[in-house]
Order: C-alpha cells, then structure tokens, then sequence
C-alpha cells in the first residue's frame, strides 16, 4: 500500500488529505482530517451507460457513523438507519458543490459517498465532506472539472474565522459554508445575525482566499496520485436537429414565451413538445424524437435570454429588477395560534403557527451529542401547488432543504427563552409555486408569528436572485423575484432572508462552473431593496406582533423555585406532581429551578400557579400559611401543608387568653391558618393561631 498526503494549515490546525490506504476498488477515495475529526470519501462510477437518461446522474450520500463519537444508536434498533435531516442537508451541500463541475453530455452514473469515521465534537463535518468529495472524484479516473474546496467562515467580535469550532460559533454572527474552484465560487449556504451587505461579502472574500489554498493541495495530491481520467461517451445531439427545429418551431416557441399566465404557458409549451416529438418520430425515428425535445430545449433556453438582452424584459413582461404583485392576509383562521397567506405573483405560501410547551421540543440525538430543539419550521410542497399528481409522503431532501433554510432565516429575530417560554413550530404550506417558494415561506411564517403575538425582535423577508449570461458570456443581466422558468433556464439561484438591519440567511446555487465575488455583492445590494420592499408590503398589513398571543394558545406562567423545594412539589414516587397535573388539567415542566405551569386558559393556569407556588415557595417569619390538623398533644399541635411540611404552634400561640386543653380549639383533620412565627436552624417552623 502507497499511502500518499498532502496538508495544510488552518487556523492553528492540520487540514491533511490521504489516499492509498482503503477503498482502493474504488475510482477514486480519500481520507481527510481535522483536528481529529476524520472523513472518509469514495467516489465510484458506472463502466458504461446504454441510453441517455437524459440528465447527468449523480448520488451524494454523506453518512453519520455513531461510532465516530464512541455511542451506540438510540432506539430500539442498535444500527444507522434511515437518513436523518442533518445528513440530508449536508448530502444536498456537497452535491450543490461539485454537481456544476462534471462535463456536459456526462451521462454515466456517479456516486459520492462521503462517510464519518472519527468526530472530535469540536469540527463541524460538512465542509470536510465537501473536501473529501471533491478530492476522491479530482484523483479518481471520473471526468471531473474540478477540484473545489469547502471552507465556513464565522465572524467574532469584527474579526472572520475559518473553520470555527462548535464553541467558536455560539459567539459568531456569521455562519457561512462557501465551496469554491480557482473560476470563482460555487456554492454558498449559510445564516448570519442581522449581518450587512458588506459583512457578508467580506466573508466570502476571506473563505475564499482559503478555498484557494485547498484546491492548490488537491492539485499537488492529483499530480502525486491521480488517476488518467477516462474517454466515456458523451451524448450530444446532432447539430442538423438544432436546425430543423430551430426552422419549422422557432416562431410557435416565441408565441408560447410571450404568455405571461404560467399555467397557460406551460400547458402550451406541453402541447409544444408534444407536436414536435411527433413530427421528428414520424419524420425520422424514436431518438430523434428525443433529440429534437432537447433541442427545443436548448431553444427556448436561447430565447429566454434573447428576450431580456434585446428588449430588457423578461418572459412575463417584467423588468430585471421588478417584483411581482404582493397579497398578504393574516388570521385566516381563528382556531389557529397565528396565520398568514403570502402571495408574490403565482406563488403563494400559508405560513401557520402552533405554539407548545418544553415537552413539545424536538429531542435530536446524533454524533454531536443530544440535544432538543424548541423552535422548527417545516415546508411542505404538494404536489397539486404546481398542478400535478404526484406522491405524498414523507418529505423528500428538496422539503427538508428548502425548510431548514427558512427556519434559519427566521430564527435571529425570536426571542429567548427567558423571554418567550413556547415552543415554536411554522409549517409552510406551498399552496401554488411559480419559483422561490422558500422566500415565500420565509414571509409567510414571520407574519404567522406576528399574528401569533410572539414578540419577535423585527420583521424578516426573503427575496430570490437570478442570472443570466448572454450567450458569448460577455454581459450579464441580475434578476429579482425569479419565477420558475427563469431558474430552470437561469445561471443562478441566489436566496437572500433578512431585515432591514441586515441578512439572516442566503443560499447560492449556480448552473456555470463559477462566479466572481463582485458579482455577488451586486446581487446582495439589489437584494436589500427587493427585501425592504417586501418588509414595506408586510407592514401594511401588520407591522408588529400582537400585544397578546391567541385565545386558543396555551397559557404559560413560569415560578423560580428553590431547587430544595422541588422536591416538594414532585412528592413520593411523583405523586403530588401528578395529583395536580390531573386536577387541573394541565402540563408541568421542570427545568432545574424553574417550574412551568401549562394550562388550555389563564384561568386555569393562574389557579394551578397558586397551588404550585404554595407547595415551592421558601416560608419565612412573618408569612400566613395553610395546614391540615395532624396531630394534637397536651403542648400543642402539628399541621401539614400541601407541600408536605410540618409546623408546630405551642399551646402557648394558640390563644391569648390561658389554653388548659387544646383539642377546645382544634381538631384533627381540620385546615387552619397560622403565622410563622420562627424557623430553627433545622427548619422546623414554628407557627401561631394567636399572631393570625
């Protein structure tokens, strides 16, 4: 075994890439570490492929082992199962990273497998994937246009930090994952605490110096042990179908663009491509019926951008920089927490909020420890919101994605725990998609959370970016608030969430091999106005949160305890704690020293507060408190409170006048009030009737 490495350091750590060793079946594999964070990655590809399957198929399965952090799977199946929603998303980050880099025409079947084999629960793992990946397919003998390089960028008092620890992050206003090639950058995923315009691309700007200087040691790696790449067949269409269909097609297509309705639109484009698969079937045969679909393809892709480079406008009618129609409604529904409807042209999202207590939270158990969320959001996209019938089921890695990046979007502006003790849950419910959907549900769900009365630090919105590049890559046209067509036919989906003091989340997808960072500052900037237009058009509709939460809300009042007196109110075996939970019908949650009383209305709430504070509450001289007739003796008598402590008033503080038998004056079983008069240094307490 030739066990080859290359490394390279980063902040105060060794990044070192190794191949040679295992995997070697494999096309290509690679072992990267971190600190002592260790990734392994594969990279395989089928030997042939027997017909265009008429898109490039690639797989990008990263894997959590939880022997990587020394634990046995929770559950009752001691083995990794299905994918959780944090493997998911950092599959989705790799893939977006080197999918813009394999050949165009590539057809044959490609599968990363990314894989933990050692975390140290001090690195994070994504962009050591991305490394990993990218370094397996540049050594391995697949056609592959990289290499690319994953770095994050956080920002600690003023000052950008790449590849934060987990620690280093809790203090970090910026939390951005940038890939990147020596063209240019690739990828971009991340969330920020109400960052500028500037901060972020000076983020960017310095991840990328590094990314820089990983590619250069991928390189160094390829020339000491890559493999040739491989001649494999490229599947590219004969040029005469181009310039048949171009003939008989080209001005039913224009016609077809110029409907501005996308579902008109899209139901003549269909009858489009159907008329010219017949004409080039009957014509000629089966695979040029393919090709000349393709082809048309291609055309309409030309003409997209023929129409905004000549004319300036877009395919709908609209200027690079204009937004489409904005409709809001909020509290459509009154049973609900918080609602709202988010319209921007044909897309449309319901934003929708349930709020819950601390035993609604979300436990997560993973190789980074246990840990529990309290606030989620979940985007749901059926398949009748663009008009089709399709599956429904669990959410696919788009959803779990497209979720996630909203839920980040929002999450700067809510308030703490010590603020605002619910639980929170959004769901965006896609009703009708025509491109940026997420954004939508960015909007949506910050207006549900102020209809909702949660006292958010300020409003939130998201806009969609776009590109185009004419054809010689000469000149480029921005474009905000793409629709659908315009990101299948576009150069990039850029995704920008923020106030009006700055960003709170983005996402950057590109179709071209890269881009410069100037172009994204530009992007940025036109960004903030489309998100301050948005913030405009929600204000009018509600500007702030509610000052109450709804009606139908659970009720929440909180009592900081002695945590010695806890004890008191959890009783024998839980008993007490029970006892109340039935009687009132209600949640209690105890969380160290704090007590939170859960009840359907306040009154409910209040009334079990003052049995719950008069079990915990510290009892000092001078206070009145409430007890059962115990026991009687010829000195005096004990009570028991209902937090189970016993207080003794001595014959003497029974009455002012001269007591000869007690029992004139109490009897067992009896409920009386009674001053505290001393408490010793055992805590015995010592009670008066007399005081009273």
């Amino acid at each position: 075994m030739q066990e080859k490495s290359v490394s390279l350091t980063i902040n105060n750590k060794k990044l070192l890439i190794s191949t040679g060793k295992v995997a070697r079946q494999a096309n290509g594999s690679v072992i990267v570490q971190y600190g002592d964070t260790v990734i392994f990655s594969s990279a395989v590809m089928a030997k042939e492929v027997k017909e265009d399957p008429g898109f490039f198929p690639l797989s990008v399965n990263y894997i959590e082992k939880f022997y990587a952090a020394g634990k046995i799977p929770g559950g009752f199946i001691k083995r990794e199962g299905k994918p959780s929603d944090k493997e998911v998303l950092i599959s989705r980050i790799i893939d977006r990273s080197i999918r813009p880099l394999f050949p165009s025409g590539f057809r044959n079947e490609v599968q990363v497998v990314p894989m933990t084999i050692a975390v140290d629960q001090e690195n994070p793992t994504d962009v050591l994937g991305v490394i990993a990946a990218s370094a397996a397919l540049s050594i391995s003998d697949i056609p592959f246009n990289g290499p690319v390089a994953s770095v994050r960028v956080g920002l600690i008092d003023g000052k950008y930090i790449i590849n934060p620890t987990f620690k280093e992050m809790e203090q970090s206003r910026l939390n951005v994952v940038v890939s990147g090639t020596k063209n240019g950058i690739t990828m971009i995923e991340g969330g920020g605490n109400f960052v500028s315009e500037e901060e972020m691309e000076n983020g960017i700007k310095a991840g990328y110096e590094t990314i820089l200087k990983i590619v250069d040691i991928i390189e160094e790696l390829v020339k000491i042990k890559g493999k040739p790449k491989k001649e494999v067949q490229v599947f590219l269409r004969p040029t005469s179908i181009d310039e048949e269909v171009k003939k008989e097609f080209l001005d039913k297509l224009k016609s077809v663009l110029e409907i501005k309705n996308k579902q008109e639109r899209v139901e003549k484009t269909e009858a489009l491509y159907k008329s010219v698969g017949e004409f080039f079937k009957t014509k000629y045969d089966e695979k040029a019926e393919y090709y000349a679909k393709e082809a048309l393809l291609d055309l309409e892709y030309d003409l997209v951008r023929e129409k905004l480079f000549k004319e300036g406008i877009r395919v709908d009618g609209r200027k690079p920089d204009e937004i489409r129609d904005i409709h809001i409604e909020v509290g459509l529904f009154k049973r609900l927490h918080g609602s709202a409807l988010f319209t921007r042209g044909e897309t449309q999202s319901l934003g929708i909020l349930t709020l819950g207590s601390v035993s609604d939270e979300q436990k997560v158990d993973d190789i980074e420890g246990e840990t529990s969320k309290k606030y989620m959001l979940h985007y749901n996209f059926p398949p009748f919101s663009v008009g089709e019938v399709g599956k429904i089921g669990a959410p696919g890695r788009r959803e779990i994605g497209h979720g996630y990046l909203a839920e980040r979007s929002i999450e700067p502006t809510l308030p703490s725990k010590d603020e605002f003790p619910y639980t929170i849950r959004l769901v965006s419910e896609i009703m009708e998609s025509n491109g940026s959907s997420s954004m939508a549900s960015v909007c949506s769900c910050c207006l549900a959370l102020m209809d909702g009365g949660v006292p958010i630090k300020e409003p939130v919105a998201g806009i969609a970016m776009g590109l185009m590049y004419n054809k010689d890559k000469t000149d480029y046209k921005i474009l905000t608030d793409i629709q659908g067509i315009e990101d299948h036919y576009g150069d990039m989906d850029f995704k920008v969430a923020g106030s009006r003091n700055g960003i709170t989340g983005f996402q950057l997808d590109i179709k071209v091999d890269a881009l410069p960072v100037t172009l994204l500052r530009e992007a940025l900037e036109k960004a903030k106005v489309a998100r301050n237009y948005i913030l405009d058009k929600m204000a009018e509709v509600i500007a702030k949160p509610r000052d109450e939460i709804s009606e139908y809300a659970p009720k929440i009042l909180i009592i900081k305890a002695n945590p010695d007196n806890i004890r008191l109110l959890i009783g024998p075996g839980g008993k007490t704690i029970k006892k109340i939970i039935e009687e009132y019908g209600i949640k209690i949650d105890v969380e160290n020293d704090i007590i939170k009383i859960v009840a359907p209305n306040l009154e409910t709430a209040q009334k079990a507060y003052d049995k719950v504070y008069d079990i915990v509450r510290d009892i000092k001289i001078g206070d009145v408190i409430q007890g059962e007739v115990k026991k009687i003796t010829d000195f005096g008598f004990f009570i028991e409170t209902s937090s189970g402590r016993e207080g003794l008033c001595h014959i003497s503080n029974i009455s002012n006048v001269r007591v000869k038998n007690v029992r004139d004056y109490v009897t067992e079983g009896q409920v009386v009030k009674a001053k505290v008069i001393n408490i010793d240094d055992m805590g015995r307490i010592n009670i008066s009737l007399k005081d009273i």
